[in-house]
């Protein structure tokens, strides 16, 4: 109990300095009444809707303001659309999620199979095979790794035509479809990292007292293997999976701009051309707290695997 209340203190008064900072930083980049209104604005309808915005007022004061309203579910509005950042944000949320998750379930499905197979076939040529496989597909960003989806998939097969997404309210069954290669992309740097640690993990229990018992009742070396040092060394991987989520989110801002993906991301680095402050401050609010509770749970469930990490 003493662990989860000190990560979460330390998560609140991180989650406080980082938005205070983003919302510091963001506010003296550049004037949004000049984005509103545009340069040739005369003074007085400047100062008008200066004081419309609240931006007459203190920056702690603003800075207050605009928490407790973000903690109300009020976001603002946007500069550029005139719209509510909240809406405009749901939908978006939704395809970045998406996106992650399915980057995490890509991951699992193909990870532990490999690595479970490699671990069998230790000293192998296969073995060797996929371990090499795995230190390239760590070195290669996830970037790089979508730019040769799309040449290959896209342009050269034509299995997918980059740029015509489908929004999961339209079309469910093409909006996945789409979406297959982007998650591709962000999971494979993932697989090759999850396969050498599940390696690593299953064979590092395989050196263990409970397996030397389980050989002298009769247990072969490939039984061993799938009915205990596998069980005992997934649920680390799966927890260290989870808490990739996080960097896995980080990524789809990336891969959504290759694949034209209208995600959260992709917003993200429209809004800030643009200057649509509300709109930024909102977002980098909400990859923060994902950032945040992703990271959480991951240590709630490092602490479930193995409490003497944490005393």
């Amino acid at each position: 109990m003493n662990f989860i209340l000190k990560k979460l203190t330390t998560m609140i008064i991180t989650l406080l300095v980082l938005s205070f900072l983003s919302f510091a930083a963001f506010e003296m980049v550049g004037d949004p009444v000049a984005t509103i209104l545009g340069t040739n604005a005369t003074p007085e309808a400047a100062a008008e809707l200066r004081a419309e915005l609240g931006l007459d007022r203190p920056l702690p004061v603003r800075y207050g303001s605009w928490l407790v309203d973000f903690f109300r579910g009020d976001w603002g509005e946007s500069y550029i659309y005139h719209i509510p950042v909240r809406d405009m944000i749901h939908e978006k949320f939704v395809i970045t999620v998406t996106l992650t998750l399915m980057g995490f379930f890509l991951a699992v499905l193909m990870a532990i199979p490999i690595g479970l197979y490699s671990a069998r076939r230790e000293g192998q040529w296969i073995d060797r095979a996929i371990t090499v496989l795995s230190q390239i597909l760590m070195a290669i960003p996830p970037f790089f790794v979508a730019i040769l989806l799309t040449i290959f998939f896209g342009l050269l097969l034509k299995i997918f035509t980059p740029g015509t997404f489908v929004s999961y309210q339209d079309n469910l069954g093409k909006f996945v479809g789409y979406m297959i290669f982007p998650a591709i992309s962000i999971a494979l740097p993932r697989i090759a990292m999850t396969v050498k640690m599940l390696r690593t993990t299953v064979l590092g229990e395989m050196q263990k007292d409970y397996i030397r018992t389980a050989y002298s009742r009769g247990h072969s070396r490939q039984t061993a293997l799938k009915q205990h040092a596998f069980k005992n060394g997934l649920l680390p991987v799966i927890t260290f999976l989870a808490a990739n989520m996080a960097e896995m989110l980080a990524g789809c801002i990336v891969i959504e701009q290759i694949f034209s993906v209208p995600g959260i991301g992709r917003l993200l680095m429209t809004s800030i051309s643009s200057r649509d402050i509300p709109t930024v401050e909102a977002i980098v609010m909400i990859l923060a707290l994902w950032v945040m509770i992703v990271h959480f749970i991951g240590e709630l469930l490092n602490d479930a695997v193995d409490p003497r990490l944490h005393g």
